[in-house]
């Protein structure tokens, strides 16, 4: 069966209610460790809907939340330590949400979303660009549209500040993280 991706060419042309498919979708992140080498990591339990107006970009609405305990980066040992109250304690902060405050188009393919992102209690506002990677339907009848998007953060904003100096000089971890978000969001009306 051949998957049509003739709809919405343009995310002006965009409209309806989206739901993010977790399992189709990637919220994760990267940063370096020891100074030396990139480190990568994924949220696994996500949950997101975004009403898009495409016409009217103002008339949109985006929320997103984020199982803090749910972060994987391939390793049980640092994800239970990035779980602890050293990174993101995820016992007395379970959820990191991102909330989207404003919409701006640019071109027929990008969209800046700003928002609040709300990490350990401590919310700043983020303008992240995203890249529209169009409609398609899919073999079972499903509308899904695709999003990609990257932002350059300081960890310590959101009080993650947990750190250790190597005997080289320097840091275990980085403050610099990328955010990168690949979403596939099904049409629910």
């Amino acid at each position: 069966m051949s998957i049509d991706t003739t709809a919405a060419a343009r995310v002006q042309d965009l409209s309806g209610t989206y739901n993010l498919d977790p399992s189709h979708s990637r919220i994760g992140f990267v940063t370096r460790h020891a100074m030396i080498a990139k480190v990568r990591g994924a949220f696994n339990d996500v949950t997101g809907t975004a009403s898009i107006n495409g016409a009217d970009p103002a008339a949109s609405s985006l929320e997103v939340t984020i199982q803090t305990a749910s972060v994987d980066t391939r390793d049980a040992n640092r994800d239970g330590h990035l779980a602890s109250p050293d990174f993101f304690d995820a016992a007395t902060f379970p959820s990191i949400t991102f909330v989207g405050t404003g919409f701006d188009i640019t071109a027929d393919d990008t969209v800046l979303v700003t928002g609040d992102l709300t990490i350990k209690g401590i919310t700043k506002s983020v303008t992240i660009p995203f890249e529209f990677g169009g409609v398609a339907t899919d073999p079972f009848g499903k509308s899904r549209a695709g999003f990609e998007g990257q932002i350059v953060v300081n960890r310590k904003d959101w009080g993650l500040t947990w750190n250790a100096a190597l005997e080289t000089g320097g840091v275990l971890v980085a403050d610099k993280v990328t955010l990168e978000l690949e979403v596939s969001a099904v049409k629910a009306a």
